[in-house]
């Protein structure tokens, strides 16, 4: 019995002593926002041929592609920002006219890294060939730095409000026990308006057509950081 009893008090103690070593802490979520203005724009392009040859469908195809590649480099454009993306051939049934088609087609994108170009360029694109845009991204040449500005700004903002709900408290924040990332920082997004006028407008007034306005590009990021509380 004194054995038990013995042991009972040991637990006791030791739940106790562990109790007095727990100090209290308080967790929170962090995020930062950084908005910056692009630098430079990934296009994705696509040429797409159809007729009744394979080999005269590819031929087409491929002379479409040459002369965008040679008018891209006309505009200083690296070869090294240029990528093939992929390049498919199919043959299709036509059930209306129950005949064989074939279908070449071949994406690409380009970096583009002077805005001030983009109209022009997209316009030339169209004259080489090209006949379907897919996709448009803004990116930015400092986007290391970016992420950066964004973490530290996740952190300051965890600190902060940590030290408004300790504040209610009488309390203060102390040393961070912990801080982990939520998940990736998240990709820039463009934030953007596509301004389509018409075309018989622009002409009566006299005025160039804008078919894209730029704006701001916001990167995010979110931490989970743990402080003592004092």
């Amino acid at each position: 019995m004194r054995k038990i009893l013995f042991l009972v008090l040991a637990v006791v103690c030791v739940t106790s002593v562990q109790a007095q070593e727990t100090n209290p802490s308080i967790s929170v979520v962090g995020e930062g926002t950084v908005k910056v203005v692009p630098d430079q724009v990934l296009i994705k392009v696509r040429v797409e041929s159809e007729g009744k040859s394979a080999e005269a469908v590819k031929k087409e195809n491929d002379l479409a592609i040459d002369k965008v590649i040679k008018y891209a480099k006309s505009m200083k454009i690296s070869e090294k920002d240029i990528h093939t993306e992929y390049v498919n051939l199919n043959k299709n049934y036509d059930y209306q006219t129950k005949q064989y088609k074939y279908v070449a087609n071949q994406s690409m994108s380009i970096l583009l890294k002077d805005l001030n170009k983009y109209a022009q360029f997209t316009e030339g694109l169209l004259n080489a060939g090209i006949n379907r845009i897919d996709g448009v991204t803004f990116k930015s040449t400092e986007i290391d730095n970016h992420n950066s500005q964004a973490r530290m700004a996740a952190v300051k903002n965890a600190k902060m409000k940590a030290s408004e709900y300790a504040s209610v408290l009488n309390q203060k924040v102390g040393k961070a026990i912990s801080i982990s990332e939520m998940g990736s920082i998240t990709p820039p997004q463009p934030i953007y308006r596509m301004e389509m006028m018409k075309a018989s407008d622009s002409m009566e007034q006299g005025e160039d057509m804008e078919t894209i306005a730029i704006g701001e590009m916001v990167i995010k990021a979110k931490v989970n950081v743990t402080f003592e509380l004092e």
